[in-house]
């Protein structure tokens, strides 16, 4: 495929994320944040990672806030419906994208297979991007995430960090144990390592 496909691809899906009213705490918008970050893990992890896989890493959360949470029951069952109406809605969003800026429609349609999810653990592609999310998670948003959910018990927590381990290669694993966290939440995760 062309540089010149792939430097559209990459503005067309940095102008979807730059729509996101959510600003960083540097005022760009929050999804944009999060696909730089992204694209960051997958490159520290596979140096060599094809052009492709990292724009598909910026498409994680592609236009994630046109389907808030609230949109769904508030209770286990409407979260994981949630999650599940994102991953195809991104993973579609993302193949348009790629095919309108002129990326071939088999890239596009791994692309789609990445962000939707698919093969988790079987397809390369997808576990990259699995892992970069959730190191994401733990580097940028797990302290934010533990101050909106206050009322969550320690084991609760606990559990959440044992499915998140769980979701990552052992690559992955790796760096996130080198990450720097605050005591409390690294306490934590030494607590769901241990258990």
């Amino acid at each position: 495929m062309s540089h010149e496909a792939y430097a559209r691809a990459r503005a067309a899906i940095d102008a979807a994320h730059a729509a996101d009213p959510k600003r960083a705490a540097d005022g760009r918008a929050a999804e944009l944040v999060y696909a730089e970050n992204m694209e960051r893990w997958v490159a520290k992890l596979a140096p060599d990672a094809p052009e492709i896989l990292r724009l598909a890493a910026r498409c994680q959360h592609l236009e994630r806030w046109t389907t808030p949470r609230a949109s769904y029951p508030m209770d286990k069952v409407g979260y994981h419906a949630w999650r599940r109406g994102l991953y195809v809605k991104q993973a579609e969003r993302a193949r348009q994208l790629l095919v309108e800026s002129g990326v071939g429609e088999a890239e596009a349609a791994e692309v789609a297979t990445w962000v939707s999810k698919t093969g988790l653990k079987t397809n390369a592609g997808t576990q990259a991007l699995e892992d970069a999310a959730c190191l994401v998670f733990l580097e940028n948003e797990i302290a934010d995430f533990a101050a909106s959910h206050a009322d969550y018990t320690e084991e609760k927590f606990i559990d959440i960090l044992k499915k998140t381990w769980r979701k990552m290669s052992p690559a992955a694993q790796a760096a996130a144990l080198a990450l720097e966290l605050p005591e409390s939440i690294a306490a934590l995760v030494r607590r769901a390592l241990a258990g």
